[in-house]
């Protein structure tokens, strides 16, 4: 959804309405295997990202609160500004590892034999096409595109975590929430809507520069200049719903399971301790 009508003034009938049309076209011609094309390269990458931008995450944002209020505790201090700056570093961090991975999965999940829409370009499995990226662009083409997707995950990151950390404080200072699941959900699903508002734009950006074959965009920025310039601002949120849709239950997965984590972490250690 986020390739169709790339750089085109055209108006035509679009191939994919919606994202449950499209769900319902892509298994229609390429069965159950085509809702999961790159499926193994985006585990790869959600590994990648994740395990540096959640990981890294609180020992940052502790630092960073030990050096602007040394007279305070690092983990109770909740600065907007640093939340946010913690966020983007962690986010940073994860692109430079997880970046070759989204690329494949860029690409295998563009490419039909049916709809043709975007550059294809066609892998058999993750390791193939490392391997086929590897020998026809070199070492630099697995890192394609990688400042979009710096771009890209900075900015999900300074609104994920800092607005699922800001509706936690807010909803507990209500009286009527008290830090456990039901509060985490909540946050989370707050967090889900902010994090796709912020992240969409840079999303279409990212999405086709890592699909490119030559050199149709410069950098992130002329890519963004020639997707305004051509389609007008409304394309940067080019599959907004379908973005929702997953973002929603990721980052409440995602948070919950964090949070759940941490604390059998915070258990163990306690009892360590003892």
């Amino acid at each position: 959804m986020q390739l169709e009508g790339e750089l085109s003034t055209a108006r035509g009938p679009k191939v994919y309405k919606n994202p449950f049309q499209a769900f319902w076209l892509i298994f229609k011609n390429e069965g159950f295997h085509g809702i999961q094309k790159g499926l193994f390269a985006s585990y790869l990458y959600q590994i990648g990202l994740n395990s540096c931008r959640l990981g890294l995450y609180e020992p940052i944002r502790k630092s960073i609160n030990s050096f602007f209020y040394p007279d305070r505790k690092a983990v109770d201090v909740q600065n907007l500004g640093i939340n946010v700056l913690s966020g983007i570093l962690t986010g940073a961090f994860g692109c430079l590892t997880s970046s070759p991975f989204f690329l494949l999965k860029t690409r295998m999940q563009s490419f039909s034999e049916h709809v043709k829409i975007g550059q294809q370009s066609h892998y058999e499995s993750t390791w193939h096409g490392l391997k086929t990226i590897y020998g026809e662009e070199g070492f630099k083409g697995l890192f394609r595109g990688v400042d979009a997707a710096i771009l890209r995950t900075a900015a999900g990151s300074a609104a994920q975590l800092p607005s699922y950390n800001f509706a936690k404080q807010e909803l507990m200072k209500t009286g009527y929430f008290q830090d456990g699941t039901e509060l985490q959900l909540i946050s989370s699903l707050f967090a889900g809507f902010g994090v796709t508002v912020v992240m969409n734009p840079f999303d279409v950006v990212m999405t086709r520069i890592y699909n490119q074959r030559g050199d149709l965009y410069k950098g992130p920025i002329d890519c963004f200049v020639k997707t305004v310039e051509t389609e007008g601002p409304r394309a940067l949120y080019k599959g907004f719903v379908a973005q929702l849709l997953r973002n929603a239950p990721h980052t409440v997965l995602l948070l919950v399971f964090m949070e759940q984590t941490m604390k059998m972490v915070y258990t163990v250690e306690n009892q360590f301790r003892a």
